[in-house]
């Protein structure tokens, strides 16, 4: 199997055949070709890997020949639509935009959940970690990395008190990395300390033999205090007990990561204190990898919002040379995990660190001032605190008195942490001590085994187990007959392989779109006008997902979503056939070869000059940059005096622009052009171009122009075009 570019990812040939599936590997893999200069189109960089063999560059790359540089760091983006088959297509998605760490959300309660999930129920806010979606995803993801020509990081979560289960089945199914950190457990879903230690033994040593990346929880500390920015010192310790623990158990330290969050965000000064954080990391902590995650606790629905706190954050990575940089949507201001906020933010990602490219050798970290003292406070803070916790009788004692989460800056205590009992807890009670003759014939084990003597190993008992031998893993598909993959696939069939098409955000024909209000009311009155409006246009289920008040008295700005109730099919579109454009090289050629003079100027009584100014222009891409000479009359050019200057020029066409457009102006303006070439006999002489907001190329030719061009053209469209037309001319003369 497998995919083509121009083609949609066909999710029932992802599940054909998925009980008899294995992954291709196991084990993490990081990005290649890094550490070495690379020359990627006119640029040197520094700090590149290997390139895409298929991928989506960046918009402004438009001006650099399309290039598109991938950082040397892996780039993460979460999933959680709660549907693992919209999933899939997001995740191709993404990957075209340069992620290689799809990390999928589980269900916020799959972390109380105390046994392996089966069938493909869906989730509210993620999805569950099912065998069956866990397998469908690194199936596909197999075959998305064969697109892109790059191996792609799989990734979800070891937690719960089901930890060590979906640890094996993890290992099984050739997950590459996840997150895993008992801390989690007893601070965030009270689990029983003793039960969630020792869980984390045997999850951690299933996860050493399947080579998986681990990255550590300690950043919900600061995404649950009330003062985030004050749990630095105890971010440290965190991420030094889970880091310790894991080798201990035998995990080796290129496959411990920190999850590195910044602690505050804008319009806190979060330079200055972030920095000496992250410094302070990697001083501690410089055997390990980062991987830097923002801080979404301040993060409300604005998506510009969230792009400058990720842009900032990701000053921070490339200054603290950052190992993984996660990226950063609006999903938890908004609750609307779209396919959209994914890709921008890989995008973000990709943007802001290749424009940092190099920074390292120009901007040094000076820790002479006021960044060193910082970066030592913060350790020194953490030392004391981690001296505490072993005065007071060490951590579950620790726990218990409510150090952790505790918002005041330590040695402070502010008196909100979140205090755990020892006896307490899901699980209490449920960890017992093993029997002398306690045998596991398993191949994979933490602490005590008896094994038989006569026995190289424990897995001989049984013939091997499903690590050494995979046709031994059972595999359930759905156990719900109404809740499942292959109903909503069904419910669905006509958004599949068809022509019938409907606006989505989120799921397969979700029919969800959003809109953009500005009203001039203030936010309380524009957030139920924006709703009327979006009932008054025809949407169903309107909801106000995003609202910023530019003046209390003048107006607000509001974001809604809506559902549509129709389908498009697409077979009834009328699409006019999109003009071909010479490569910039050959328009070049062919202009130096034979040079080209043109009069240009915004006619009748318009002021508006920008649009044209651009396709001129050479330095906004315009034909100027193509060799292309010319006259440019100015606004409100009478029509009369622009045909005169191409008769006095000599000129090979005439470029107007019209973006007025009452009365049909721009209409009587086009046919006065056309009329007054025929008339002074230069018609057959002239190429006649037009251009403008409401511009066409079927209205323009109506009215007796050559083409016309709309809304976002550029220079290369308008020169290509003219060298073509002048070339058909000269044909057409010939013959």
């Amino acid at each position: 199997m497998k995919l083509d570019p121009n083609k949609k990812i066909d999710i029932k040939q992802i599940l054909e055949g998925l009980e008899n599936y294995r992954p291709r590997r196991r084990g993490w893999h990081w990005r290649e070709g890094t550490n070495k200069k690379r020359i990627i189109g006119d640029f040197e960089y520094f700090e590149a890997s290997e390139d895409l063999k298929n991928s989506v560059p960046l918009p402004g790359s438009r001006g650099f020949g399309y290039i598109d540089p991938q950082p040397d760091c892996v780039v993460t983006t979460e999933i959680a639509s709660g549907r693992f088959e919209d999933d899939l297509r997001r995740m191709r998605m993404a990957a075209w935009h340069g992620a290689d760490h799809i990390m999928v959300i589980r269900t916020t309660g799959q972390s109380h959940v105390d046994s392996l999930m089966e069938g493909t129920n869906q989730g509210i806010g993620g999805i569950m970690v099912t065998r069956k979606q866990v397998r469908a995803s690194r199936k596909a993801l197999d075959l998305i990395e064969d697109e892109v020509g790059r191996p792609i990081n799989f990734h979800s979560y070891v937690s719960g008190v089901a930890g060590p289960d979906i640890a094996v089945m993890f290992a099984e199914e050739g997950v590459n990395g996840a997150h895993q950190d008992p801390q989690y457990n007893v601070l965030y879903r009270n689990v029983n300390m003793i039960r969630s230690f020792v869980d984390a033994c045997e999850a951690k040593k299933v996860m050493v033999w399947a080579d998986m990346l681990q990255i550590d929880g300690a950043h919900n500390a600061n995404a649950t205090a009330m003062k985030a920015w004050k749990v630095m010192p105890e971010l440290m310790v965190q991420h030094a007990i889970n880091s310790a623990f894991s080798r201990k158990i035998g995990m080796k330290p290129k496959n411990i990561a920190l999850s590195t969050v910044p602690p505050t965000g804008t319009p806190a000064p979060c330079m200055r204190l972030d920095l000496p954080y992250a410094v302070a990391l990697r001083d501690f902590f410089s055997e390990y990898k980062m991987r830097a995650q923002q801080n979404t606790k301040y993060m409300e629905s604005d998506a510009k919002e969230a792009t400058v706190t990720h842009t900032l954050n990701m000053i921070i990575s490339r200054l603290t040379s950052a190992d993984i940089q996660s990226t950063i949507t609006p999903d938890e201001g908004r609750n609307v995990p779209w396919h959209y906020y994914n890709i921008a933010a890989c995008d973000t990602a990709k943007q802001a660190l290749n424009g940092m490219d190099g920074l390292r050798e120009m901007v040094k970290i000076d820790r002479d001032g006021i960044l060193g003292d910082n970066v030592r406070e913060i350790k020194e803070r953490a030392v004391l605190f981690m001296e505490e916790i072993l005065e007071v009788g060490g951590y579950f004692k620790a726990v218990e008195e409510g150090f952790f989460i505790d918002s005041g800056n330590y040695p402070e205590r502010n008196g909100d942490g979140i205090p755990r009992q020892i006896d307490g807890g899901v699980g209490v009670g449920m960890i017992f001590e093993r029997d002398k003759d306690y045998f596991a014939p398993v191949s994979v084990h933490y602490g005590y085994n008896c094994i038989p003597e006569g026995l190289e190993k424990a897995s001989d008992a049984i013939g091997g187990d499903t690590f050494e031998d995979p046709s031994k893993i059972v595999y359930i598909d759905e156990l719900d007959e109404l809740d499942n993959v292959n109903v909503r696939l069904e419910e669905l069939e006509k958004y599949y392989n068809t022509n019938i098409v409907k606006p989505e955000v989120e799921w397969r024909a979700d029919g969800v779109v959003a809109v953009t209000i500005f009203l001039p009311l203030d936010e309380r009155t524009a957030e139920f006008a924006a709703i009327k409006c979006g009932e008054n246009m025809g949407l169903e289920d309107v909801t106000v997902i995003h609202k910023n008040v530019m003046h209390p008295a003048e107006g607000t700005l509001v974001e809604i979503k809506g559902k549509v109730k129709f389908d498009i099919n697409v077979d009834k579109l009328v699409i006019p056939e999109k003009e071909p454009v010479l490569s910039e090289e050959e328009v070049r050629n062919a202009i130096a070869e034979e040079p080209m003079f043109v009069v240009a100027a915004t006619v009748g009584e318009d002021e508006h000059s920008v649009g044209l100014k651009e396709t001129l222009d050479i330095k906004h891409g315009g034909i100027e940059g193509f060799g292309v000479k010319y006259l440019y009359l100015g606004t409100s050019c009478p029509v009369e005096k622009l045909v005169d200057a191409a008769i006095e020029t000599k000129a090979d066409a005439i470029l107007a622009s019209t973006i007025i457009t009452h009365d049909d102006v721009h209409i009587k303006n086009m046919k006065k052009i056309h009329e007054l070439c025929v008339e002074k006999g230069i018609r057959d002489k002239v190429i006649l171009a037009v251009g403008g907001t409401q511009v066409t190329n079927e209205i323009a030719k109506e009215a007796g122009m050559d083409v016309g061009f709309g809304r976002g053209t550029h220079g290369i469209e308008v020169a290509s075009y003219l060298v073509k037309k002048r070339r058909e001319a000269k044909e057409g003369n010939e013959n």
